[in-house]
């Protein structure tokens, strides 16, 4: 007989007999992919793989217990859950809507009602205590996320844990999700922020912090909270994530948010582990066509090159064909022209600061009488808000940013284009990125997004960028986005 018991709020012990300890670990063991490539696994120090359950203590992450009670299930392994693994709260709908009506929430000064999906999230959330809630880009999470903490910021009162925490991955979203809570009508004096120049001891019902400026902290600090939220969930370093929401030991609720998942089992496992089951709250595609979110067409311009260029190229390693491919000149010119000619506000999106995006935002700022800004890591929290705010004020503004910076948590309802120059085959860089395009505004109800490959194949050998713009039409019919491929000569 297997028995699973909870050791605290992090991990829950399971007690079984040893082959059945070896068959689970070998379950929730997972090769990490490019591992081959780290100095680690090349020194022999480490065999490339993660394990999320320990057979010699027997200790497992509490919000894997699902896979564990199905996969006993699936081997006919009878067990038995101790009492505080059975509790799933119920919740009287009628009440929790009566709750939310009593917040009067707004924004803009005006009132809002929560949307369904919205309010779903929350009971879904409060009837399991953890989470991992998957909501896209612009569907409006910072509103979950305040119904959330203002749900159990008066059902902790009571307790001696009574503080909530969120954990955020930017400065700059530490200062949003602020504005955010006070424009939906909460009092500032509730919220304490917490990064680079910021006390850290808590004096405030509600921290707000970069994880980078929590995770050193000792375990005794942690103890004060009684709830976490973690946004942005998947950008999350996981020693980072793991070292802080350990530490929670007495922490009983977790939510973690996120719009996207990197596709890795691991990762979601890690994720789900620490915070709890995943549930995917709404599409994108869903909120789309229901027009909560802006209409939204890609188009591929596919960029084709003279032949003894992709000869050129043919024997490149993957970062010598970026550097050929950013510093090109006529490649630049055409990012350039096409911005030009795009109307609405633009955001440019690049990968590599000095040898492309101060380039382009040269060519493109001495070249037009329009407002052009850039951005990028060495551009301090409140000169990205200010470029936030006026760009929502303005019709025919460029933004040349950083993926970094600008692909995840800052939100422009009034941006109409979105130009990739910058090759990606990460599908949470890409999805993030089509997020900025997909608020809707008073003047806007449709965005594009311009995506540029580059097709440099000699004879039959394609090479390293083309075969990462297939993976991104991938990910875009997996989405169900609206696309279409056009090929443009380089000369």
């Amino acid at each position: 007989m297997t028995t699973i018991e909870k050791k605290n709020e992090v991990f829950l012990v399971i007690n079984t007999e040893p082959s059945t300890a070896r068959a689970l670990s070998d379950f929730f063991t997972f090769e990490v992919p490019g591992a081959r490539f780290m100095p680690a696994y090349r020194n022999r120090i480490w065999d490339g793989k993660i394990r999320l359950f320990s057979p010699q203590n027997g200790e497992l992450y509490v919000g894997l217990l699902p896979y564990v009670k199905k996969w006993l299930k699936d081997y006919e392994e009878e067990y038995t859950l101790s009492e505080e693994l059975q509790n799933e709260r119920k919740i009287d709908t009628q009440i929790l809507d009566g709750f939310i009506r009593q917040l009067r929430l707004r924004s803009n000064g005006k009132g809002i009602k929560p949307r369904d999906y919205q309010v779903s999230a929350v009971e879904h959330a409060i009837r399991t205590h953890r989470s991992l809630l998957l909501s896209p880009t612009a569907s409006g999470k910072s509103l979950i996320i305040y119904i959330l903490v203002r749900y159990y910021n008066f059902l902790l009162k009571e307790q001696q844990n009574d503080k909530i925490l969120i954990l955020v991955p930017t400065t700059s979203l530490v200062e949003q999700m602020t504005s955010d809570f006070i424009d939906y009508g909460w009092q500032e004096e509730h919220i304490q922020k917490v990064y680079s120049g910021h006390d850290r001891k808590v004096t405030k019902d509600v921290v707000i912090s970069t994880w980078q400026s929590l995770y050193k902290m000792p375990t005794k600090y942690f103890e004060q909270f009684g709830m976490v939220v973690g946004d942005e969930a998947h950008l999350f370093k996981a020693k980072s994530l793991t070292s802080i929401l350990t530490k929670l030991h007495l922490c009983k609720y977790r939510f973690g948010l996120t719009g996207t998942l990197d596709g890795m089992q691991t990762h979601r496992l890690v994720l789900e582990g620490l915070f709890g089951t995943l549930n995917k709250v709404i599409t994108t595609k869903e909120l789309i066509d229901e027009k909560t979110l802006a209409d939204f067409k890609i188009k591929s311009l596919v960029l084709t090159y003279p032949e003894h260029e992709c000869k050129l190229v043919k024997d490149m390693n993957y970062q010598d064909e970026i550097d050929f491919i950013v510093s090109h000149p006529k490649r630049n010119e055409f990012i350039r022209d096409l911005t030009l000619a795009l109307r609405g506000n633009t955001l440019v999106l690049f990968q590599f600061v000095e040898k492309h995006g101060s380039i382009l935002y040269d060519m493109i700022k001495s070249n037009t009488d329009r407002q052009v800004f850039y951005v990028y890591g060495g551009t301090d929290t409140q000169t990205r808000e200010d470029i936030r705010a006026i760009t929502e004020k303005q019709k025919d503004a460029i933004i040349v940013a950083s993926y970094g910076t600008f692909s995840t948590g800052i939100n422009i309802r009034n941006l109409h284009n979105i130009v990739f120059s910058s090759p990606s085959k990460s599908r949470v860089r890409t999805l993030q990125s089509i997020g900025r395009g997909l608020r809707r505004s008073e003047s806007k109800d449709s965005a594009t997004l311009f995506d540029i490959a580059d097709d440099l194949t000699y004879k039959s050998k394609r090479n390293f960028t083309i075969n990462h713009f297939l993976e991104r039409i991938n990910i875009y019919n997996e989405e169900q986005f609206d696309y279409e491929i056009k090929r443009i000569k380089i000369k």
